[in-house]
């Protein structure tokens, strides 16, 4: 098992779930649950014979692509080498552009682009292999080895995860599916961007310009034909959290776990809490994915 899995049950009984875990791709060795899917997406192309890739990103799935782009040059010495772009937006937070330009090196350039999807799609016209997850099923494949874990605990009922462009939500209905697994599956994005959970849920409350959970951005989401009918399927739901939302879901934990979490793993705990006081019917014990910051 590559991350663990923690039962809070005094968060649980706070919230009203009686049987309520963490898992925690916090703790996973490139920093977040992206670490399972780039890394994949990395390994599949080089054996393709692909050496050059590229990435728009202003968090974790860059994060994951330079510490696995850094293991893989380390591995090789002379026997040539991984190329990566990150491109980063002009707006990024500070201390992530910070993390991301530490590891910058001969072979890893961190690019700041007025327009980082743009840079992306042009380096991808120009040869280098986009590692955009929402566009490529490949990356499904990498969430395999977290669906394989998840899947290995009997009880599992419920699965609440903070979402953006849906892969590792789609990728672990697909599988829950496949292997006729009653488990739920529950997005959660928030009042600022939420084009797939607001097909649960409408959100009338005040317009809030900018999230705390930053990492919420997608709102092209090519996954949502295919994620919408999984959710369905499962007996889950999507869930839109406000930043008032995220606060309490933050203090609660501190309060009754000692652990600090992200806003955007922040956003499971949410969902956790307004399942519940909405009265949704969860089966078994019930995980909230940490993905990260």
């Amino acid at each position: 098992m590559i991350t663990p899995l923690e039962q809070y049950a005094e968060l649980g009984q706070a919230i009203g779930a009686k049987d309520l875990w963490f898992k925690r791709e916090d703790l996973h060795p490139y920093g977040s649950h992206k670490g399972r899917s780039i890394s994949h997406m990395i390994d599949h192309y080089e054996l393709a014979g692909e050496r050059k890739f590229a990435i728009s990103s202003s968090g974790n799935a860059a994060l994951a692509a330079a510490l696995h782009v850094k293991k893989l040059n380390k591995s090789k010495g002379k026997d040539g080498s991984t190329d990566l772009d990150i491109f980063i937006g002009l707006h990024i937070d500070p201390k992530k552009a910070d993390k991301l330009k530490a590891l910058a090196d001969e072979h890893i350039r961190v690019l700041s682009k007025e327009r980082p999807l743009q840079a992306l799609n042009e380096a991808t016209k120009a040869g280098d292999r986009s590692l955009r997850q929402s566009v490529d099923d490949i990356a499904l494949l990498g969430y395999g080895s977290l669906a394989d874990e998840l899947g290995a605990y009997e009880g599992l009922g419920a699965i609440f995860i903070g979402t953006s462009s849906g892969t590792t939500a789609q990728a672990l209905a697909q599988y829950f599916a496949k292997n006729n697994l009653p488990v739920q599956i529950h997005i959660v994005q928030t009042s600022t961007c939420h084009p797939m959970a607001e097909v649960f849920e409408n959100y009338d409350g005040p317009p809030e310009e900018h999230s705390l959970a930053g990492a919420i951005v997608d709102k092209i989401v090519m996954r949502k034909p295919a994620l919408i009918p999984l959710i369905e399927y499962s007996g889950g739901r999507g869930w839109i959290a406000t930043n008032e939302d995220i606060q309490a879901a933050y203090e609660l934990t501190l309060k009754y776990t000692g652990l600090t979490l992200s806003p955007n793993s922040a956003l499971s705990v949410v969902g956790v809490m307004k399942a519940v006081a909405a009265g949704h019917k969860l089966r078994g014990a019930v995980v909230c994915m940490i993905c990260g910051d």
